[in-house]
This record gives structure tokens, C-alpha cells and sequence, in this order.
């Protein structure tokens, strides 16, 4: 049992890791490659690369044609819904990195603001009746703190209009979490990602032949970010989470894992891009990924850790 659970820590750290450097592929793209265009091509390219997997994992055994009707009827349905909640998410992020000055730290700011999905989410929690505790209070007065040094203490790197569209972006994906988390085990984890792919790409397609101008050049530009971003970030981080999880067994625990993205953004932009965190920027970074911690605590069973 233990070395299963290790197992999948090792798959969600992967996964994290994966989604960290992300954000360093993301902030290079933005000089190539227009937002839209971008999550289009990511999103429909990442659908396609989980048809394998889903060919592969086929679970229709042992149902008869109607229950493997309203079960493909439900997961359009979920992946549609998400797919619209996902499309708005990438593109807020996406233009929002955009947005930031060349001296600022992006991969940090960007992966730090987005990881308050894990602080919304309970928040959010509340309009449906949930109580959060007080751990989870203190998580979100932190997250508060982390903002401030993050993006405003500091005298070189100040606030940004981008932050606030970080911020829209990380309301955005903890709709879209709890989204997935209303279907909850009702749908195929990995039809949900394609069908949500699907639909994220589609729309994101549309809207860049609208407000954008789509070239083969500006996809050569950013050809390696593209391939990153949809097969590894999408496609395998996708499906190191859900067999992460299902090995793991504790969802706290796996969520505090991925959360860890954040970090790994950080340490990216510095390894991979060369800028520099200032003092603030730093103290930001380390009270907003403890609010992270401790907002998730309350949901954590310390009578069962086996």
C-alpha cells in the first residue's frame, strides 16, 4: 500500500514539475505567438494525443447500450461545461502573461497568482454551504500578505495591470475545478480532458480568427512551446494526475503535491530565463505558497494516514 501511494506521489510531483515549466514555455511563446492562437492549437493538439490513451483504457465492458448512451450523453455534457470554464482560464492566463514588462519576473508572478485557485476554491465553497475553518481563514489572509509583497511592496517590481488578469485567471480555474468536481466520478477522467480540450481548442479558434490573424510563421515561432505545452503539460501532466491520484488515494495530499507547480514556475523563470526575484518578490512566493499549505489542512485526515 505504501509503495503504491509513493508511486503516485512520484506521478503528481512529475505533474507539477510539468506544469511549472509551463508557465516558462508560456511567457516565451508571448512574444511569438498571439493568445488565442496559442491555446487553440495547445488544446486541440492535446485532445488529439489522449484519443490513444482513451482507445487503450476502454471501460464499456459489462454495459448494456443504454447505460453506455447516457454515459457518453454525460460526458460531453461535463466536457463541454469545462471545456468553456478551461477556454476562458488559458486565455485570461495567456494574454496576462503577455501583458508584463520584460523586466518582470513572469513565470514567478504568473504561477504564484494562478495557484490561488487552491484559496478560492473554499471560498467559493461557501455559496454552496460549506464551512471553512479556521486554518482555512488564516490560508486566506496569507494569500492576501503573499499578494501584497508579491506585487505591490516591492519598489522595482510594483503592481501590474497583468496581475489583476492573473487573478480573473485563477477565479476562472477554480470554476473550472469545481466543475470537474460536481461530475466528480460520474464521467471517464480522460474522455472529460479530450472532450474539454476539444472544446477549449474549438472555441479558442474561433475567437482567433476573430480578434487575431492565425499565420503558419507565428506557429513555426513558437513551435516548441506549442508541442510543450500540448503534449507534455496537457497531455502527459493530464494523465500523471488522474493515475497520480488514483494511486495516491488522498486528494489533500495530491493537491498540495500539485500546488507545487507554483514553485517550480518560479524556480524555471530563474533557471530556464535568467531573471532575478527581489527580496519581495521572494517573501511573496514563500507566504503565498504556505497560504497554499494551510488553506488545505482542515481537509486532511491525520487519524488515517496509511
Amino acid at each position: 500500500m505504501k509503495l503504491r501511494k509513493i508511486k503516485g506521489n512520484i506521478l503528481l510531483l512529475a505533474a507539477s514539475i510539468i506544469w511549472g515549466l509551463a508557465f516558462v514555455m508560456q511567457s516565451d511563446a508571448a512574444d511569438k505567438i498571439t493568445p488565442f492562437t496559442l491555446n487553440a492549437t495547445r488544446a486541440l493538439l492535446a485532445s488529439l494525443a489522449l484519443l490513444p490513451v482513451i482507445l487503450f483504457m476502454k471501460k464499456n465492458k459489462g454495459k448494456t447500450k443504454e447505460e453506455i448512451k447516457l454515459s457518453e450523453k454525460r460526458v460531453w455534457l461535463a466536457g463541454i461545461e469545462c471545456g468553456v470554464l478551461l477556454y476562458i482560464a488559458v486565455n485570461l492566463q495567456q494574454y496576462g502573461i503577455a501583458l508584463y514588462p520584460a523586466d518582470a519576473a513572469v513565470s514567478a508572478r504568473s504561477g504564484f497568482i494562478t495557484a490561488l485557485y487552491v484559496i478560492i476554491v473554499p471560498l467559493l465553497g461557501i455559496f454552496g454551504g460549506k464551512k471553512i475553518k479556521f486554518l482555512g481563514w488564516l490560508g486566506v489572509a496569507l494569500a492576501v500578505v503573499g499578494m501584497y509583497f508579491l506585487c505591490f511592496a516591492g519598489p522595482v517590481s510594483g503592481g501590474y495591470f497583468a496581475d489583476i488578469v492573473m487573478l480573473l485567471c485563477a477565479l476562472a480555474f477554480s470554476l473550472q475545478i469545481l466543475c470537474i468536481n460536481h461530475y466528480g466520478d460520474t464521467v471517464d477522467g480522460i474522455k472529460l480532458s479530450a472532450i474539454e480540450f476539444l472544446s477549449c481548442g474549438t472555441l479558442s479558434l474561433i475567437s482567433a480568427f476573430i480578434f487575431e490573424e492565425p499565420s503558419v510563421d507565428m506557429l513555426y515561432a513558437a513551435l516548441p512551446c506549442i508541442l510543450y505545452l500540448a503534449f507534455l503539460s496537457s497531455g502527459i501532466g493530464y494523465t500523471f494526475q488522474i493515475i497520480g491520484q488514483q494511486l495516491s488515494g488522498n486528494p489533500s495530499v495530491s493537491s498540495i503535491i500539485m500546488s507545487l507547480e507554483s514553485v517550480f514556475a518560479a524556480i524555471g523563470g530563474v533557471v530556464i530565463m535568467k531573471k532575478t526575484l527581489s527580496v519581495w518578490e521572494m517573501i511573496g512566493c514563500t507566504v503565498m505558497f504556505a497560504a497554499t499549505i494551510i488553506a488545505q489542512i482542515p481537509d486532511m485526515d491525520f487519524k488515517n494516514k496509511v
